[in-house]
């Protein structure tokens, strides 16, 4: 019996979405926190029906690298997130950020 492989559901989409969540995490790190979470919960899923049946399936590395990048993209954008709750502590809330630009386009001219 010749059974044609196919590609696993999503697998391209999963390693898209891994990149996005890197890339992402430079956009105040929520985008990268989105693109991330999805990465991964996707992957679970095409990991479950890949593990099912092996030989059926194409496409997991696609998958593995994907949740791998999604992983990363995720604690990336955590610490943007993190970075940025701490400055807006640290410098007394939006009105202290405002304040510090307006103090360093002062002193350095711009």
């Amino acid at each position: 019996m010749n059974l044609q492989k196919q590609e696993l559901p999503n697998s391209t989409l999963i390693l898209i979405m891994g990149i996005l969540s890197i890339v992402g995490c430079c956009c105040y790190g929520a985008v990268g926190l989105i693109f991330g979470i999805v990465a991964v919960i996707l992957s679970k899923k095409s990991i479950e029906i890949y593990q099912s049946n092996p030989e059926l399936y194409l496409g997991y590395q696609n998958v593995k690298t994907g949740r791998i990048l999604g992983i990363i993209g995720i604690v990336l954008s955590a610490i943007v997130v993190l970075s940025w709750l701490v400055a807006l502590i640290f410098f007394g809330g939006m009105e202290g950020i405002y304040h510090m630009q307006d103090e360093v386009i002062r002193q350095y001219g711009g």
